[in-house]
């Protein structure tokens, strides 16, 4: 396995060796650059150890670099950060650990290499590439790292029990770098997740999703996702997720199961786009299943009602795990909402009205309601999953169509709040809301045609029904 440097790299590396040099402290590269660089992963970001102050070193690089970057120091932890060639680099002063079993706020104090390297969460992140004169370049790996790169293999370098319980979010990363990198969980490793899964409670949601989001935003997130729950740890941060799981048997007739049905459509969503907002709606899009399911001895089972339940847990959902309140939310409880209704669109007598229904509801969000609804084909049965694939091809070509014709979406009103007011002399209030409404619904409806001298014309007609007369 060779360790193989751009000469951008290296020159960074000789001036680290050469500050560091000047300050009499050994220093050395580690953790994930460490680990990326030898499988071949592209990694601009460079955590630098030494064996003194990793603020007094990043300042006295500062000085060194042209132009001088922007230098941030962390007192508090006895950390600093600097930006240079595309490249984000921090240094840190080795130091030991030791946590107390409520706390995640470790006692820190200075220690050797060593010291550092007891302390990282996995061998494969523990390896250190020396910058010293004496043994430049060289790979110091105490905990067979390098082994367990080519094995493939996520291990802790000490018993996993210490190194999950000093910080249970580790027990996350290491799914999460199985998962990115397709590394197998070595099996005493994988036992303490399940283990000290409840370690969980002691960490802020924050981290928590931060995790998370870094297994949606992988290839295959549903691998993530299987092995949270395998270890019971989804349960300990998604309970919703985990109640999807199972198929229940009535009479002889079952339903597929709404859990590994939810991680394929999140695979298709991923197959074909890197939107994090994307795929959080393929994972909520069937949320509320369990809470609607019902059997009806004629029927079989239903789950009447789901996306208008789902939507309505989306802010529940994103507030409890601290994700984002803003139109990022809305964006996912939208496609909540809408993503049955292409489907509907498909049938033969379908009218002009619902389809530009839908294009006014999914506005500027119709393509990845269409992507997400794509994904939600999961059926085995390669005809079945054809001919939706075609219904959904006619459903795009309509919407194109009468988008085309009416420009419906994204729509702006042809009539103002503030032309109704002038027109009959109204204050803001209901009435003016009334007026504009029965002009978007005669819209929609296909009754007017979308633009400005209809609109009017109709709105004479309303307001006249309505008691309304022109101010001339």
């Amino acid at each position: 396995m060779l360790f193989t440097i751009r000469s951008y790299e290296r020159k960074i590396f000789e001036i680290i060796r050469d500050a560091a040099k000047e300050l009499d402290y050994p220093v050395y590269a580690v953790g994930g650059y460490v680990r990326d660089r030898l499988l071949g992963r592209e990694s601009k970001d460079l955590d630098v150890v030494c064996v003194g102050s990793g603020i007094t070193l990043a300042e006295a690089i500062a000085t060194k670099l042209r132009p001088i970057p922007r230098l941030v120091v962390y007192k508090r932890f006895g950390t600093a950060m600097l930006r240079h060639n595309g490249m984000e680099i921090e240094f840190v002063g080795a130091r030991k650990e030791s946590y107390r079993h409520d706390s995640r706020k470790p006692s820190v104090e200075e220690g050797s290499l060593e010291d550092d390297q007891n302390r990282r969460d996995f061998t494969i992140n523990a390896l250190a590439v020396s910058l010293n004169e004496d043994n430049y370049g060289e790979i110091i790996d105490p905990f067979g790292g390098l082994f367990h790169l080519e094995e493939k293999l996520i291990k802790t370098p000490l018993d996993p029990g210490r190194t999950f319980s000093d910080d249970p979010l580790r027990m996350m990363r290491a799914i999460r770098f199985a998962n990115q990198l397709e590394f197998d969980i070595d099996q005493n490793t994988y036992e303490s997740l399940s283990r000290f899964r409840n370690r969980l409670d002691i960490v802020s949601m924050e981290r928590i999703t931060g995790e998370f989001n870094k297994i949606m935003g992988t290839a295959t997130p549903s691998m993530g996702i299987k092995l949270l729950e395998e270890t019971g740890m989804l349960e300990v941060i998604f309970p919703e997720l985990v109640r999807l799981k199972g198929v229940e048997l009535r009479e002889g007739i079952g339903h597929k199961d709404n859990f590994y049905h939810t991680l394929q459509v999140l695979d298709n969503v991923a197959k074909v786009s890197d939107n994090l907002w994307l795929r959080w709606a393929a994972l909520l899009h069937d949320i509320a299943k369990p809470a609607t399911k019902r059997f009806h001895p004629k029927q079989g089972w239903t789950f009447h009602g789901h996306e208008a339940l789902g939507a309505v847990m989306v802010p529940k959902i994103f507030r409890r795990m601290k994700l984002p309140l803003d139109h990022k939310m809305k964006f996912v409880q939208k496609l909540v909402r809408l993503h049955l209704r292409p489907i509907s669109l498909t049938k033969d007598n379908i009218t002009d009205s619902a389809i530009r229904r839908l294009l006014f509801d999914a506005g500027e969000d119709l393509e990845d309601l269409m992507t997400l609804c794509k994904a939600d084909i999961t059926s085995k049965n390669n005809q079945k999953v054809q001919r939706y694939l075609r219904n959904y091809e006619m459903v795009q070509e309509k919407l194109l169509e009468l988008e085309e014709r009416d420009r419906i979406r994204n729509w702006q009103p042809p009539i103002t709040g503030e032309v109704i007011m002038n027109t009959f002399k109204l204050a803001p209030g209901r009435e003016v809301g009334v007026l504009k409404t029965a002009i978007r619904e005669a819209i929609l409806d296909g009754h007017i045609p979308n633009n400005y001298n209809s609109a009017f014309e109709f709105l004479l007609k309303k307001a006249a029904e309505l008691g309304y007369e022109p101010v001339s």
